[in-house]
């Protein structure tokens, strides 16, 4: 990996990784397009530079953070027991799968097309709403299926309104995506060579930047728009790149 493929990953990381469209997919799609094997490393600094771009969450709402705990430690727990059986698989198997990323982007454009029709019940964000959330964000362990549309799809099902899905989406994503940098690091061994450091710093800090803008835009954009538009862009995707690859 050189430093400039190093650079627009984590650019991509950044404006994807709250966006309803697959940070992981998107990865997984522009390494092919780079030319970039997906090696140990190379899924390990995917994960890191995710770490980055939640810790612009951790910066915009730590407030929230220590005052939404409880709520937020619940709903990270379906996907810390999923994610802590099912790591070997989901390393080995899935993360690097271009087809899989492919049909989760599709199956997962056409549930946002309609998700703004129904009409669930008003809720409130609590213990039980929260497990429910998080049982959704299990889902997205599956690469390409993304973790926030999957919990913005959970918040929405529980009766939480658009503002309140998409921050919580958010906040999940802080224990969510240290636990899973945390536990590829361990692992991994830390085995990285000293310029391997580097390009994880670089790709880290890019991310960082990179979602603090993207953070922004998504909440201003979600006050007066629903999700039909990423429903479209993720079928949009899926298909192009089906044509293109063949």
């Amino acid at each position: 990996m050189t430093y400039l493929q190093a650079i627009l990953l984590a650019l991509v990381e950044g404006i994807t990784e709250f966006l309803p469209i697959s940070s992981t997919g998107h990865l997984i799609l522009a390494s092919h397009l780079l030319h970039i094997s997906q090696t140990n490393f190379v899924k390990s600094f995917e994960i890191v530079i995710q770490l980055g771009a939640i810790l612009a969450v951790v910066g915009m709402y730590w407030r929230r953070l220590f005052k939404q705990w409880t709520v937020i430690l619940a709903g990270f727990l379906p996907a810390a027991v999923v994610g802590f059986l099912a790591y070997p698989f989901i390393k080995s198997q899935l993360i690097g799968n271009t087809q899989v990323v492919l049909w989760s982007l599709f199956l997962g454009g056409l549930v946002l097309l309609f998700i703004d029709k129904l009409t669930p019940r008003p809720g409130t964000l609590n213990i039980r709403s929260a497990l429910i959330i998080g049982l959704f964000q299990s889902v997205s362990m599956i690469p390409g299926v993304s973790r926030a549309a999957a919990t913005i799809i959970g918040g929405l099902l529980v009766g939480l309104d658009r503002k309140q899905a998409v921050e919580f989406s958010f906040l999940l994503a802080v224990p969510t995506m240290i636990a899973a940098t945390g536990l590829d690091l361990v692992k991994s061994g830390w085995a990285f060579s000293g310029s391997e450091w580097l390009l994880l710093l670089v790709g880290f800090v890019g991310a960082l930047i990179t979602a603090w803008l993207s953070v922004k835009f998504f909440i201003n954009f979600i006050k007066s728009h629903n999700f039909f538009s990423f429903g479209i862009y993720r079928i949009a995707l899926a298909i192009s790149f089906l044509l293109l690859t063949q």
